[in-house]
């Protein structure tokens, strides 16, 4: 596939000039037939990469997504663009899906979007079959897998698509699977020798705080008004802690309005249109909301309560900044939330092997919570992406704890858990450093080993400690796939080497709250902002009268370089990012006259 083609597309279609990071090499491989693992951040631009083979490919694109939401979003914005694409799922009247029907027949689709389970039946599949099916993209791929954060059975079943499609290549795309998660997407999916593309996890728009549970609402209102009127969520583990913090908001004068699965559909749908038209400025919300939301501008994101593990945490964070400008992460966190969690997995009905995981995986977003190390570099590491240097752009490498060397510390802990052949959890490796002669480790022989003992005049409190601190710094290991054992990473042979130093902190629990977040001060450097204003009343009043999500139609950091380099003439129009030819077509001569008629 020649190079020209697809950066053709890219810029009379989607009206940029360049890729990002692994677009471009996710693409290609894709048209060359090949099966593929892309795991991008949410925010990171993963629809390209499956939207331009869909354009460059003769036949039609299937894309399986459980987000209707996120569907119909992604669609409105494709038609703006000039692109063929429809859906089908279950909330399609007959009429509706007949129409679809007929697009495919006659080939004027090259995307169609798809639920799971819409996907899975019998009738649908065999239609399917008669069609030419270039590509077959599956959206929130981690949803295959019971090691991921939102498991769900219809896309267990995704795995006869590759018998009855077998030489169509296939993508499974996600913004957050840990390795397990990754090898298990491969193996239930049954993707054929793919390369796994990894994108970096970590998000340097984003600047993340952990903050006690302490005192929420005036601190979340003290933070609030460094925001001016930015968009922004936060989100509440129960429908009603949203009601309540959205009406003590209301009745501090902010612009704020909540949503959860308690409310009727139209109320959804208000709430939901007016936050993606800049008319709700704060969203107060359970994880029901913002799984399809696509809006770019969101400033930050606050977290009332812990959530449930560092996937959903690191999926809801990412909604904040998807425009590649500067967002904030706060999070509160309590006991109280913990144990509230922990109840919630307790009484599931999951299988006692899911609830397991699950468990595992809501102790390691606590120490996340309490860490002292780069919050940042424990996500990475958590995820596979080992990392030690800081990032600059979390709580503790902008406002540091004390350290100390704790070099050999970490010495002792991987040696034994080398020598004990990587089969051991936190709470045995703790025995084993301290000498105990429980029965799981003498009927082990692990009481022979070199290192038994070796770290007996540290209290078992403290090695715990360390441990999760090694843990967090990507030192060591978790395999939830067997029994949460921990193992070495690329990062360990260069502690045992004498290659790394190791820092770690003393336990000292987080009593006193930290500063609030710094002022956050969007960019407006040579930007007319009367300007920016009228264009966004314009597009507000436009997508009103096609009823679609005002960002559909341009994106506020398209509007902010309009009004930056101030184009007077449809070629000077067409070099703004976000401006192809088929926005030019459908808007460029209204922008032009705005600008004319506003600036002198």
């Amino acid at each position: 596939m020649e190079k020209t083609l697809i950066y053709k597309i890219l810029k009379k279609t989607f009206g940029y000039d360049d890729f990002r990071s692994k677009q471009e090499k996710i693409i290609n491989h894709s048209l060359e037939g090949k099966d593929g693992l892309v795991i991008m951040p949410t925010g990171g631009g993963k629809s390209i990469c499956y939207q331009i083979p869909a354009l460059a490919s003769e036949g039609i694109t299937l894309v399986i997504s459980p987000l209707i939401a996120l569907m119909n979003d992604q669609i409105s914005a494709l038609r703006f663009m000039g692109v063929k694409a429809e859906a089908l799922h279950s909330n399609l009247s007959i009429d509706e899906s007949r129409f679809v029907y007929n697009q495919l027949k006659t080939g004027e689709l090259k995307l169609l979007y798809m639920s799971p389970e819409r996907i899975n039946n019998e009738t649908t599949q065999r239609f399917l079959s008669t069609l030419n099916i270039s590509l077959i993209a599956i959206d929130e791929a981690h949803c295959v897998s019971v090691w991921g954060n939102d498991f769900r059975p219809d896309y267990a079943e995704l795995s006869s698509l590759r018998t009855i499609f077998p030489n169509v290549p296939m993508m499974a795309l996600t913004a957050t699977a840990d390795k397990t998660t990754q090898d298990d997407i491969i193996t239930q999916l049954k993707l054929r020798e793919p390369k796994t593309f990894l994108e970096s996890f970590e998000r340097k728009n984003i600047t993340s705080y952990v903050e006690p549970g302490l005192k929420r609402i005036e601190k979340i209102k003290s933070i609030l008004r460094t925001y001016n009127d930015a968009s922004g969520i936060i989100y509440c583990l129960s429908r009603n802690d949203t009601e309540k913090v959205a009406k003590k908001l209301q009745a501090s004068g902010y612009n704020a309005d909540f949503y959860h699965a308690g409310l009727d559909s139209f109320e959804r749908s208000r709430v939901q249109r007016q936050f993606q038209n800049d008319e709700i400025q704060i969203i107060c919300a359970t994880i029901a909301f913002g799984m399809g939301i696509d809006k770019p501008n969101i400033r930050f994101v606050i977290h009332y309560n812990m959530p449930k593990n560092i996937e959903a945490y690191y999926q809801e964070i990412g909604r904040a900044g998807r425009d590649g400008e500067p967002a904030e992460a706060i999070l509160f966190y309590s006991w109280g939330d913990f144990i509230k969690l922990q109840r919630f997995i307790d009484e599931g009905e999951a299988n006692p092997e899911f609830q397991k995981v699950q468990t595992a995986k809501l102790k390691r977003m606590w120490e996340y919570c309490t860490s002292s190390d780069c919050h940042t570099n424990l996500v990475l590491n958590y995820f596979g992406e080992y990392r030690s240097e800081k990032c600059g752009h979390c709580d503790n490498c902008i406002n540091p704890p004390t350290k100390k060397d704790g070099t050999t510390q970490a010495m002792m802990a991987l040696s034994a858990i080398k020598r004990c052949n990587e089969r051991i959890g936190m709470e045995t490796l703790i025995g084993v450093l301290k000498g105990s002669y429980r029965s799981e480790i003498t009927s082990r022989g692990y009481d022979k080993i070199k290192t038994f003992g070796v770290g007996r005049n540290i209290s078992g409190a403290n090695w715990k400690n360390y441990i999760i601190q090694m843990i967090n710094q990507g030192i060591i290991s978790i395999d939830y796939a067997t029994g949460s054992t921990l193992k070495w990473t690329p990062l360990s042979s260069e502690v045992i080497n004498n290659k790394l130093k190791v820092n770690i902190v003393d336990f000292v629990p987080k009593t006193k709250a930290k500063k609030p977040p710094k002022l956050f001060v969007e960019t407006e450097m040579d930007t007319n902002l009367d300007l920016f204003d009228i264009l966004k009343s314009w597009r507000l009043d436009l997508a009103r009268k096609k009823n679609v999500p005002a960002f559909t139609i341009l994106a506020n950091k398209t509007l902010k370089e309009i009004c930056q380099v101030l184009p007077t003439n449809n070629f000077e129009l067409l070099q703004v990012n976000g401006i192809g030819e088929v926005k030019l077509r459908q808007y460029g001569h209204e922008i032009l006259n705005i600008i004319k008629e506003n600036v002198k």
